[in-house]
């Protein structure tokens, strides 16, 4: 149900990526954030105490206080918790990936749409300005070239590289292409972490589009960049530095018989990108409307993830 009144929030799990969810709401003029939930008590208080909320060990415990909340527990842990708020109409800002399984991402989509509750999943890529710049411009596209790399760090271990990264640009890809999957290569190996540290993937898809999508977490830098080519253009992504580049044929020649070429680069600016994504869910919760990132759009990143992995 839509609401008019301020809204209720908490966030389930206050590690690294939660903490920023928590310190979002507590500055937000719609939301109140009356809780903050971590099985470390220390670490749960410590969040509290700073934003002025209450800390809690145990999600159950907040059940009835709360219209809305940001699960960023350990993947394992996502259907369970996002179930039992769903289960009582609460909205769910799921982190991704949605779930581990299939079956898990469809019984919350299912419980979800019993209940009536906005469930959003975390694809937070999908807010980048650089991507939305993109309206308007995409055109059939015939290959997408995908890299995003970053210096290893222990935190997002519990899943390997494809479910922790490359599911990222699987979700933009698959926004930007919208056509079924024909058939899937890929290759991995685990460097750092008994999973997949690094991981390459070709997409193939039933239009005729191609994406090669790359993903490593034990670089010695961070990059995400994308490169699309269409009929009537070539664009370049660059959602870390918010950059994007299109060129184009142009009308006049470069040489004798070679035309030559027009570019239009953008800076966006960096801006709050998870502001945004969490705006987008407040507002989807106050007025009922779809959100950007369905539940439906969560499994189908994830079902393609799933697939990769099962061809590694």
């Amino acid at each position: 149900m839509p609401l008019s009144r301020k809204i209720r929030t908490a966030v389930i799990g206050v590690g690294y990526l939660g903490g920023f969810h928590a310190e979002k709401y507590a500055a937000l003029p719609n939301a109140d954030l009356v809780a903050v939930v971590d099985v470390d008590r220390e670490r749960a208080e410590s969040v509290a105490n700073r934003l002025d909320a209450r800390a809690f060990t145990c999600h159950s415990a907040i059940l009835g206080m709360v219209d809305a909340v940001s699960i960023a527990v350990p993947t394992q842990s996502h259907y369970r918790v996002a179930g039992e708020f769903l289960e009582r109409g609460v909205h769910v800002l799921l982190e991704k990936p949605m779930t581990t399984t299939l079956e898990e991402a469809d019984e919350l989509i299912r419980i979800a749409r019993k209940t009536g509750a906005v469930l959003q999943v975390g694809h937070l890529e999908r807010f980048n300005p650089v991507l939305q710049a993109l309206d308007g411009i995409l055109n059939g596209p015939r290959f997408i070239e995908s890299v995003r790399i970053a210096p290893f760090k222990p935190r997002g271990t519990d899943v390997n590289v494809v479910l922790d990264l490359m599911i990222h640009d699987i979700d933009i890809i698959q926004n930007i292409v919208r056509s079924p999957i024909k058939s899937i290569n890929s290759i991995g190996a685990p460097v750092f972490t008994d999973e997949e540290d690094i991981a390459n993937a070709r997409i193939q898809f039933e239009d005729g589009c191609v994406a090669n999508v790359t993903a490593s977490r034990i670089s010695f830098k961070s990059e995400r960049r994308m490169r699309i080519f269409q009929p009537d253009a070539y664009i370049t992504l660059d959602f870390q530095n918010k950059k994007l580049a299109v060129f184009r044929k142009g009308d006049g020649e470069m040489f004798p018989g070679v035309p030559n070429v027009t570019i239009d680069q953008r800076e966006m600016g960096q801006g709050d990108v998870l502001m945004t994504e969490i705006e987008s869910f407040l507002e989807a919760v106050s007025g009922g409307a779809k959100p950007v990132v369905t539940g439906e759009d969560g499994r189908r990143a994830l079902k393609t993830a799933l697939l990769i992995n099962k061809r590694l």
